[in-house]
């Protein structure tokens, strides 16, 4: 069960940062997907040792979790724009 859950909370995730990135067009639900999770992963590398706060992927399923996750998803989109030659500022 905690597997659904965490590829529950991976969609939302990566769909809110898709949006707010300007990205939700381009995505899918399976990218969506990716974006949450792997984007949890880069919270835990570089936002957790910031706040002391786990993210979706440290099976803690809090608001202040969830916010974390979603913060390393938008650094995430915001790398990918970068590389792809967007910019930060792209819409």
């Amino acid at each position: 069960m905690n597997f659904i859950i965490w590829l529950i909370a991976g969609a939302l995730v990566g769909w809110i940062a898709s949006m707010i990135m300007g990205t939700s067009g381009q995505q899918g639900m399976i990218l969506n997907i990716i974006v949450g999770i792997v984007g949890a992963f880069v919270a835990g590398l570089v936002l957790t040792p910031l706040f002391g706060i786990g993210t979706i992927n440290q099976s803690e399923f809090s608001l202040p979790a969830l916010l974390l996750s979603l913060g390393g998803a938008i650094i995430l989109l915001a790398v990918i724009n970068l590389f792809q030659g967007k910019g930060l500022g792209h819409r």
